[in-house]
C-alpha cells in the first residue's frame, strides 16, 4: 500500500505500523520537544507518547498503535 509521510510517498506492506513506516522512510523522528529536540518512539506501545503525529488531519495520533492504510497522510515534527 502507498501512503504519504511529510509529503513523501512510501510503499509498505499491510500490517505495518505508522511508526515503523516513519522509521523505514526517514530519520524516525515523529515530533519535536518544546525545546525543539527531535523525538522518536521509545516504548512502542503508546505509553510514552513520543510517537505522536498528525494522521489524516487528526493531531496527536499514536503512530506506534496505528496501522498504515492506503492513501494515509502523515505529518511528523521532523522538520523544525
Amino acid at each position: 500500500m502507498t501512503l504519504r509521510i511529510d509529503a513523501r510517498e512510501i510503499r509498505v506492506d499491510a500490517g505495518v505500523s505508522v511508526a515503523a513506516a516513519i522509521a523505514m522512510s526517514s530519520s524516525g523522528v515523529t515530533r519535536r520537544s518544546v525545546g525543539g529536540a527531535p523525538r522518536a518512539p521509545l516504548c512502542g506501545m503508546g505509553i510514552c507518547q513520543e510517537c505522536r503525529v498528525t494522521i489524516d488531519g487528526r493531531m496527536h495520533q499514536l503512530s506506534c498503535q496505528t496501522l498504515c492504510t492506503e492513501g494515509m497522510q502523515v505529518v511528523t515534527g521532523a522538520v523544525s
